[in-house]
Formats: structure tokens, C-alpha cells, sequence
């Protein structure tokens, strides 16, 4: 019965009836959840407030056994005012006790008891000593008694604050074996919920989404111009059967046009070659407007913008962005326009205080630069775009993927007629294994395993120089350090020079 019904409502319906089903089992899951806070919460609250409630009794007898005393001594405006004070809120704080007797038990409930009588009697007392002469023949006799009451009052009150206490820790003690099953409940009962959701998610599929699939495939087959299949079949008499019914008749209709397809193909192709060409020649001419476009464009002009660029910074008075461009400019004027295979170090050392003043301001103070020269720059000889990439490539291997950043450390002194220089980071080093295999490809030539940078420096200064090292030495975790020994009297240089630049 149920199922018939099931396979004839619509698939609004059906939604409907899995999204209600839903929500009713997040409600019940969320009402769970209220429950058990609910509960926690009502019993911490109940025992916490029993104990304050107790001691604020306590500390406002205290407080007016202490203010009825320097009454009693100093009988003046000040000290009656904060006499009546303090019983006002001992009064107060007495009627907050809890007093119900299926709540409290029967321990506490006599001890209020006991609190409220005796305070009504000694109330008596007291507020008739304090109407008495000091000067009255009994004065003294009633004084003690009211002394003797508001210490058995303090007895009754410290005794009830133990109990209070006592039964709070026992109510604790009875909730805890609770509070450590709640964990192995909420999982049982998530692990239902979610059994039953599944089961209603299954329902659904076999109603909706089997049929759908199996639609879809179907599909694919008539894409592939594949009629042969048999017509589907579903039970469903709703929005999904109607669905199915009528693809299945398109089917049919379709297979009857596929012979006149077949016969205007051919035609068809044609007119696609022709089409295809025409678009192809219009992408052709396209590319070579673009590349005609792209020629237009010099570095010239790109030098002048960014000079103009800076220029506006600097009116106004943006000294940062000034810099960034200058030495962004500094940077593409090199890369562009050096064309020597030897350069002055102090060229090569403007580019890396230039790139490292723009990472800089990438990455603030987790990068640090610092640079020891030993040396002449304006003397001494390294071949071009040496150390740039060594240094970007310290930056991007080893400082750049370290989250506190690191130190670049430059240091460049003489080692006889020799020039030596060293590019230390603090990045991320390399292991030993992948240091064996990057040495291993620099003595066999082997520049892919090492990085174009670094490679094309290893080649460089190993066909330019007789005498030439490069050398790279790194500890996992502690940082790299690639070193370079560039002769500055090499007989084989001027003769490599030219070799480099006819093979270039």
C-alpha cells in the first residue's frame, strides 16, 4: 500500500517528504542536545547558587554581629546606620535560603530550620538590647545573651554551608557517571539518526536518481548514434515515469532520421572544411596583427613609464613606491640591456640590492640582507647576471617557503690574484642525498638536475675560466651556502670569451 502510494505522488512530494523527514531528525537531534545542556546546566546552576546563597548568609551575619558590636561600644548616627544596614541584608540574604523541603532533603531543611527560628528570637532580642540604656541593672546580662545567640547563629550558619557543600559534591558525584556516558549516547544515537538518513537517501536514489542514471546512459548511447538498446522501464507513475516514457519515444523517432542524416553528412562536411579554413585564416591574421602589435612595443617605452611612474611618487612624496619602481626599472634596464659577458661587481651588486630591497618589501622583516666587501667593486671582474640568480634562488628555495624567513649573507675577499665569493642563506637547506645528486650533476654536466640559474652560472664560469669553481655546500634545516672562485688573471678567459660569444 504504502509503496504504491510512494510511486505515485510527484517528486515535489517526495522532496518534500525527505527534506520534512530531515529536518524532524536534526530537530529531535537538536532537541537531544537542549536536553542534556539543559540538565547540565540546571544542576551546576542549582548547586552553585545553593552555596552562594549560603554563604552570603554567613558573611552578612558575620558583618552584622561585627557592625552590632561597635554599636553596642560607640552608639553614634554612623554605626546605628550601619547596624540596620547589615540586618537589613542578613534579612535579605536569610529569605533567599532555599526552604523546600523535597529540594533540599531533610539535613538541610532542618538546619534552615533552625536558622529562621533561632534568628526570629534572637531578632527579638537584639533590636530590644538595642532600644536599652546602657546604664539598666540587666544591660549587661541581656548583652551576653544576644552574644550567646548570634554565636549558636554561627554555628547554625557554618553547619549549613558544610551541608550545602557536602550534598553540592554529592550531587556533582551522582552526575559525573552521566556526563562520561553522554559521549557513547550522542554517538549511538547520531549513529541511528544517520542509519535511519541513509536508509531515507537510499529510498529517494531508487526513486529518483537510479532512473536518472540509467537515463543518462541511455543518452550516451544515442550520442554515440548507438539505437540499440531496448527502452527503459521504470515503475515509478510519477514526474520520473513520464520523463522515461517520453525519451523512449523520442528514441524511436529519432532512429527514423538517421538515414537522412547520414545522406546530408556528407554535404555538411563540406561546408564545415570550408568554414574551418576561413576561421583559420582569420586566426592567422589575427596572430600577426598581435605579434605587429606586440613589436611596436620597445623597452624604451617601458623604461620611460616606469621612470614617469616614479617621478609622480616621488611629488608625491610616496618615497617607498619611488624606490620599488627605481629598482624594479634598475632591474629590467640590466636584464634588457646588458649585453657584456663582463661586468664590474659593483653592476652585479646594484642588481641584488636592488632584488632584495623589493623582496624586502615583499616579505618586511622575515628577510634580512647583509653584504661583507672585501674588495674593489669597481676593479673586479664577474661575469654577467652571476649573483642575482644565486640569490633569488635562496630566496625562493630556502627563505621564501620558511615561515620565520632568514638571513642573505654576502661576502666577497681576494684569495691571491683570485676573486671569491660567497652567498650564504638561513633557508631550508637541502639533505644530504639531494646535495649528492646536485654536486653529482654539476661534475657531469648535468645543468637540468640543478636549476637553469644556478646551471647556466656553473657552465658559464667553468667555459670562461681555466681556474673557475662553483661549489654549493647546504645542511638540512640550517641553511646553503654556493661559493664562487672567479680568476681575475685567467689566460684562458679572453679566448673562452669569444668562444661563448660565436656559439651565442
Amino acid at each position: 500500500m504504502l509503496r504504491n502510494i510512494w510511486l505515485t505522488i510527484s517528486i515535489k512530494k517526495k522532496i518534500g517528504i525527505f527534506a520534512a523527514m530531515v529536518i524532524l531528525i536534526m530537530a529531535l537531534s537538536a532537541a537531544f542536545s537542549i536536553c542534556i545542556m539543559n540538565f547540565s546546566l540546571e544542576g551546576f546552576n542549582t548547586i552553585l547558587n545553593d552555596n552562594s546563597r549560603c554563604h552570603d548568609f554567613q558573611e552578612a551575619l558575620d558583618l552584622e554581629i561585627e557592625s552590632f558590636a561597635d554599636y553596642i561600644r560607640d552608639a553614634t548616627p554612623d554605626t546605628r546606620d550601619q547596624y540596620v544596614l547589615s540586618c537589613v541584608r542578613t534579612e535579605r540574604c536569610l529569605r533567599s535560603l532555599p526552604f523546600d523541603y523535597v529540594r533540599i532533603g531533610t539535613e538541610r531543611y532542618a538546619r534552615t530550620w533552625s536558622i529562621l527560628n533561632g534568628y526570629e528570637t534572637y531578632q527579638a532580642y537584639r533590636d530590644e538590647l538595642a532600644e536599652t540604656q546602657v546604664r539598666e541593672s540587666d544591660f549587661v546580662e541581656r548583652l551576653y545573651r544576644v552574644y550567646k545567640m548570634q554565636g549558636y547563629l554561627q554555628t547554625y550558619a557554618r553547619r549549613l554551608v558544610q551541608v550545602t557543600l557536602k550534598e553540592g559534591n554529592d550531587s556533582y558525584q551522582e552526575r559525573v557517571p552521566v556526563f562520561y556516558n553522554l559521549p557513547y549516547l550522542i554517538l549511538t544515537i547520531s549513529a541511528v539518526l544517520m542509519g535511519f538518513v541513509m536508509f531515507l537517501t537510499k529510498i529517494l536514489s531508487n526513486a529518483l536518481v537510479s532512473p536518472a542514471i540509467r537515463l543518462a546512459q541511455c543518452a550516451r548511447k544515442i550520442a554515440r548514434n548507438d539505437f540499440t538498446g531496448e527502452d527503459l522501464t521504470v515503475e515509478n507513475r510519477d514526474e520520473m515515469g513520464e520523463l522515461v516514457r517520453a525519451f523512449n519515444k523520442m528514441k524511436r523517432s529519432t532512429e527514423g532520421y538517421i538515414n537522412t542524416l547520414k545522406e546530408n553528412h556528407r554535404i555538411s562536411e563540406l561546408l564545415h572544411k570550408e568554414e574551418i579554413e576561413r576561421v583559420e585564416m582569420e586566426k592567422q591574421l589575427s596572430g600577426a596583427r598581435l605579434e605587429l602589435l606586440k613589436s611596436q612595443i620597445n623597452p624604451h617605452f617601458l623604461f620611460n613609464t616606469l621612470n614617469m611612474i616614479a617621478c609622480m611618487a616621488k611629488l608625491e612624496e610616496a618615497a617607498v613606491t619611488e624606490r620599488m619602481i627605481t629598482s624594479m626599472s634598475s632591474l629590467f634596464r640590466y636584464n634588457l640591456k646588458t649585453s657584456e659577458q663582463i661586468v664590474a661587481l659593483s653592476r652585479e651588486l646594484k642588481v641584488v640590492q636592488d632584488y632584495m630591497y623589493i623582496q624586502q618589501m615583499r616579505f618586511g622583516n622575515r628577510i634580512l640582507y647583509s653584504c661583507d666587501l672585501e674588495v674593489d667593486a669597481e676593479q673586479a671582474m664577474i661575469p654577467a647576471f652571476t649573483l642575482q640568480p644565486v640569490v633569488e634562488n635562496a630566496m625562493v628555495h630556502g627563505l621564501a617557503k620558511k615561515e620565520q624567513g632568514g638571513r642573505v649573507h654576502i661576502r666577497i675577499w681576494k684569495k691571491e690574484q683570485d676573486l671569491v665569493i660567497s652567498v650564504a642563506d638561513t633557508g631550508l637547506g637541502m639533505s644530504e642525498e639531494r646535495l649528492k645528486e646536485v654536486t653529482g650533476a654539476m661534475k657531469e654536466r648535468r645543468t637540468s638536475k640543478i636549476g637553469i640559474g644556478l646551471g647556466n652560472i656553473y657552465k658559464r664560469i667553468h667555459m670562461m675560466y681555466k681556474k673557475g669553481e662553483f661549489c654549493i655546500y647546504s645542511r638540512e634545516g640550517r641553511g646553503t651556502v654556493v661559493q664562487m672562485l672567479i680568476p681575475q688573471k685567467d689566460d684562458n678567459r679572453e679566448k673562452n670569451y669569444v668562444s661563448i660569444a660565436d656559439s651565442g
